[in-house]
């Protein structure tokens, strides 16, 4: 811990810039119409932006956290910050389709980089028995980045253009950088952990059944959430208006949802890993028997199924960093990519099964992978815990 910063005069910066990397990785999802007008383009060519940006995080995440593993920390984090924003501001302008997919591969390259460096600088900053604390406080950036990031960049682009939605991420991710360049303290005696060292973790069983377990818990999720606008649609009979209405009470249960997580996980860390498939579960099977609910119950149900969904982001990042504390950034990074994998995954085989069963057929999708996904917890819980006990930050800023 570095005692003479206070933390919240660096975790704002922290949760800013990770919010605007967020909203640039998914913000697009939220003007795909604007950019088939603007292209000539396909929507299904559209939507490439966003899943070739999470398959090269998926692909390249490890390797190059692994590489910048020996670069000071703050150095990472306003360099990743500043080609965020520079490549925010191109796409704006951005002359063709080509260009502009071109202009999302160096973010997605960094993506892991600072994800992991940024989540390792929260934790220095706290005592190593609030390390829980910290990674939930650094969350909120993600969950506002996942759950806000595309209807804001929807409202700025009718309100204002497109060029101004392209750039909400840039303005956010440059705000980020300057504070994290003037509050954020430089590392010291920095001995980063050899190569040879953070690639040992994967000889450990315990990690493979919490990389096992990410990617499970991932595909349980956004085997249902990738369409829950259609789902929320059939339930209700709701128009355009109330979907975006639920989704924003979604993002809010997602918020608090992910606090409370956070502190369950500083209690009981085992049983409450045990118990998110088994929430999510309730919540599937709940939303399963729905059928032109009123509003104010589907409301309720949205807002539980938010904070349930949504935990499940910081109860696997500590599921799997917690089993290889001593190279906690190069942990991080495995959790971005195997969680991207999940992303994917889940809505690839979400849609097959709609298209085989309907939407009902999604929700047993989910209950399926909400199964294994308690298979593999608790097979990592029943021969390993919950893993060493509360993360330490050595001077290189690895867990140790």
């Amino acid at each position: 811990m570095n005692h003479s910063i206070k933390p919240f005069t660096v975790m704002p910066f922290i949760i800013l810039g990770l919010f605007g990397l967020y909203t640039l990785e998914l913000g697009v999802v939220g003007i795909l119409p604007l950019i088939v007008e603007r292209f000539g383009v396909t929507l299904a060519q559209a939507g490439l932006l966003m899943s070739v940006f999470a398959l090269i995080v998926a692909l390249s995440g490890p390797f190059l956290v692994l590489l910048s593993s020996r670069i000071e920390r703050r150095r990472i984090l306003t360099g990743s910050l500043l080609c965020f924003t520079l490549c925010s501001m191109l796409s704006a302008f951005a002359p063709n389709y080509t260009s502009l997919m071109a202009l999302r591969v160096l973010p997605a390259m960094l993506h892991p980089v600072f994800f992991s460096a940024a989540f390792a600088a929260a934790v220095s900053l706290y005592p190593a028995e609030r390390a829980a604390h910290a990674t939930t406080v650094a969350f909120v950036g993600t969950t506002l980045g996942l759950v806000f990031g595309v209807p804001l960049t929807t409202l700025v682009a009718d309100v204002l253009s497109y060029q101004a939605a392209m750039l909400l991420s840039g303005f956010a991710t440059v705000l980020a950088g300057l504070g994290l360049l003037l509050r954020l303290p430089a590392q010291t005696n920095v001995r980063p952990l050899s190569f040879g060292h953070q690639l040992n973790i994967l000889r450990r069983p315990a990690v493979w059944l919490a990389i096992a377990a990410t990617v499970l818990v991932f595909t349980t999720k956004f085997a249902v959430y990738s369409y829950a606008a259609q789902l929320l649609k059939s339930s209700g009979d709701l128009g355009a208006a109330a979907i975006s209405a639920l989704l924003l009470i979604f993002g809010v249960g997602g918020v608090l949802g992910n606090l409370l997580a956070g502190r369950m996980l500083s209690l009981r860390p085992v049983a409450t890993v045990l118990a998110f498939p088994v929430l999510l579960s309730a919540v599937y099977a709940t939303l399963y028997v729905l059928d032109g609910c009123s509003f104010p119950v589907l409301a309720a149900i949205v807002f539980v199924w938010g904070g349930i969904h949504t935990s499940g982001m910081i109860i696997t990042q500590m599921w799997l960093t917690r089993a290889a504390p001593e190279a906690h950034a190069f942990a991080t990074s495995l959790y971005v990519s195997f969680a991207n994998a999940g992303i994917a995954l889940g809505a690839w085989i979400g849609g097959v099964f709609i298209e085989a069963n309907g939407l009902p057929g999604m929700i047993g999708c989910g209950l399926v992978f909400a199964v294994l996904s308690l298979a593999a917890i608790a097979a990592k819980a029943v021969l390993y815990g919950a893993g060493p006990g509360p993360l330490r930050v050595s001077a290189a800023g690895n867990a140790a």
